[in-house]
């Protein structure tokens, strides 16, 4: 009997109990600092990340290469199963056109742009995962998560932009001129690209407050599936207050706290986080 093996790139960011559970393969970008390559979520973590910045030391995110998904996607269809692999969103990253590439060499390989990042393409790992489970086709699992990936809405508060400056993604201006106003913008993805949402201003915790009330103002457009909460170096206090304020203002039968990996923690540094879900 064939299998289907989900597959997904390091970015996806859910948990190693998630991982275990769906058997999901996962392959993880790199993260350079210096002359040292280190792959994401293997040898390095968030919080050697932010180390690492606060040493002075800069960290680039790469791509996962064509040569590296051949070998990947050649050990998971070795026995004959089949692969769904959900890549990282095609406007952040080449990781999906390598992936294409790659799957040139091989049948029954199918790839699917997330348009999305960390737990928003996480979503359509989990779904995929599911359908893998109750005997989906392949074919069939690829058309629904092109359905479901334009209902994900997913977003992050960040508490500086000191590393979006870094990383050339906002000006040095930019950056200092939110700390001077204590603001903390809403990064969302919209339509496969990154865009500034609401700026709250304050600290961390009360922007985090008015944040997960905004994006849960109605209720009745959520579907009640699944919700992630990750985050990159916050307090477990932090994490908790989140989720108190989801249980009182929306009723989801799951919610997911995970970590975010190395791409979301160089971008985004420290006291970063997201509520992703779907919409219905």
């Amino acid at each position: 009997m064939v299998m289907i093996r989900v597959s997904a790139d390091s970015t996806c960011d859910l948990s190693p109990e998630i991982i275990e559970r769906f058997n999901i393969a996962i392959i993880p970008l790199s993260i350079t600092v210096g002359e040292e390559v280190f792959r994401d979520g293997v040898d390095i973590k968030s919080e050697d990340v932010f180390r690492y910045v606060e040493q002075g030391k800069t960290c680039v995110t790469g791509a996962v290469n064509v040569y590296e998904y051949q070998e990947h996607f050649q050990s998971l269809t070795a026995g004959g199963d089949q692969v769904i692999h959900i890549c990282l969103g095609s406007g952040f990253s080449s990781c999906y056109n390598h992936a294409l590439l790659a799957a040139q060499d091989f049948s029954g390989v199918e790839i699917v742009d997330s348009k999305n990042l960390s737990t928003g393409s996480g979503h359509l790992v989990y779904e995929a995962a599911l359908m893998a489970e109750n005997g989906v086709e392949l074919q069939e699992i690829r058309a629904r998560l092109e359905e479901i990936r334009a209902k994900i809405d997913a977003s992050f508060v960040i508490d500086t932009l000191d590393y979006l400056a870094r990383g050339g993604r906002c000006s040095g201006i930019t950056a200092q001129g939110a700390k001077i106003l204590r603001l903390k913008p809403c990064i969302e993805v919209r339509d496969g690209a990154m865009i500034v949402g609401r700026k709250y201003r304050g600290v961390i915790e009360k922007a985090l407050r008015m944040y997960v009330q905004d994006r849960l103002h109605d209720p009745s457009v959520l579907d009640p599936s699944r919700m992630f909460i990750t985050s990159a170096g916050c307090d477990p206090e932090l994490v908790d207050m989140v989720r108190s304020i989801v249980e009182e203002k929306a009723r989801f039968e799951e919610i997911l706290i995970t970590e975010a990996g190395c791409t979301i923690a160089s971008h985004c540094g420290p006291q970063t986080l997201g509520v992703l879900f779907k919409r219905l």
